[in-house]
């Protein structure tokens, strides 16, 4: 029996339109704030159906490109080609002294403090499935830009209850919680985890969003290098089209091997 080979698909054609749009839109065609030629213009434009051009706006907001407005089209975000206005500096620094410091976002409400059971990506991190914690919810904004993000830490009761200021004041700064940590005894490490999707309903209210670009989705999870115990996990939502995460990148040392050759034996 031949064995089968593999076809290249062509793009689906409301790919082929987004596509066609994404690039004219990168090459400044359709400048920031016009609005895309209509779904009935699309249709005579590129000779497609109306859900070909329906399904080809819905893309490219996905892509981050353009937002959609009802009664009122599509029009072309600023962030469209260029790096997204909004910052987010994701750093953290220790002094010589031992004091931890991380770049402040504005608050825009005071936080919440409630008691969760721990799920989904937060839990597997934490290894604390089901597991009972402290959530602390804020809402953040750029101050620049306007961008809206929302950060949540959680505690896990076990790392709480080896650390009781945690549990006395969970809303204090992050910066103060990883102080607590630290003169606990425990040496710190930082992982965090970058994923993306698109907003949940009450995600686009909260945070201001009028369509479904996606969310850039953070979880940076503080542990115990001594144990490789976690210990925090912070997750941040921020819209993927107006706000960038950057880190500074620190060389390691590459691990050291051994060699295992025995060496010859003198004579």
């Amino acid at each position: 029996m031949a064995a089968r080979e593999h076809i290249e698909r062509a793009p689906s054609m409301y790919m082929q339109v987004a596509q066609r749009l994404a690039t004219d839109i990168k090459a400044g065609r359709y400048q920031p704030g016009e609005l895309l030629p209509s779904e009935a213009e699309m249709v005579k434009m590129y000779g497609v159906g109306k859900h070909t051009a329906r399904s080809a706006v819905a893309e490219l907001r996905r892509m981050g490109l353009v937002e959609s407005q009802q009664g009122k089209g599509s029009r072309v975000l600023p962030s469209a080609g260029v790096l997204p206005p909004a910052q987010v500096d994701r750093s953290i620094h220790r002094s010589s002294k031992g004091s931890w410091h991380l770049p402040e976002g504005s608050l825009s409400e005071p936080p919440a403090v409630s008691r969760t059971a721990l799920d989904g990506p937060p839990a597997l991190l934490l290894d604390q499935q089901d597991q009972d914690a402290i959530s602390v919810d804020r809402v953040i904004y750029d101050p620049d830009t306007g961008a809206r993000m929302a950060h949540r830490v959680l505690i896990p009761m076990a790392t709480a209850a080896d650390v009781p200021p945690l549990a006395e004041r969970p809303d204090a700064e992050i910066s103060d919680l990883y102080q607590e940590l630290a003169e606990a005894g425990l040496s710190l490490t930082f992982t965090e985890h970058v994923t993306a999707r698109a907003p949940y309903p009450d995600e686009r209210t909260s945070l201001g969003l009028s369509d479904s670009s996606p969310l850039l989705i953070t979880y940076r999870v503080t542990a115990d290098a001594e144990q490789e115990r976690p210990l925090l996990c912070e997750e941040l939502k921020a819209p993927a089209a107006t706000c960038r995460l950057t880190y500074p990148v620190t060389p390691t040392k590459a691990a050291v091997r051994r060699s295992t050759r025995r060496r010859p034996k003198s004579e």
